[in-house]
């Protein structure tokens, strides 16, 4: 997936990658590969008593109260292309969310 990722995007780019704190994203593949990526990605733990899920959750609120509120698309491609378009609009503005009281754990 990490080298997916760095194909896709801009070499100038940092990819910061949001995760839960499990083990597998810190395998000795995965920061063998990281190591040879250095200042590529960024990893973002999310807290130890919050959930990926609620990450999620608010994505799918924010679009739907958002790009696809009161939408009717005409096929699942427009509605795949309304959904990209909408996450470039959500990207070009980022704004950073500042989590309280744990560590962040970035690699």
């Amino acid at each position: 997936m990490l080298k997916r990722l760095d194909e896709h995007y801009p070499p100038e780019a940092i990819i910061r990658v949001v995760l839960d704190n499990h083990s597998a994203h810190i395998s000795k593949e995965t920061m063998a590969y990281l190591a040879t990526r250095p200042g590529r990605f960024e990893y973002v733990h999310t807290p130890k008593h919050g959930s990926w899920l609620n990450l999620i959750e608010c994505a799918f609120s924010k679009m739907s109260r958002t790009f696809l509120r009161h939408i009717r698309a005409g096929s699942v491609d427009e509605l795949k292309t309304r959904i990209l378009r909408g996450i470039d609009e959500i990207n070009a503005s980022p704004v950073v969310f500042r989590w309280n009281k744990f560590d962040l754990g970035v690699v």
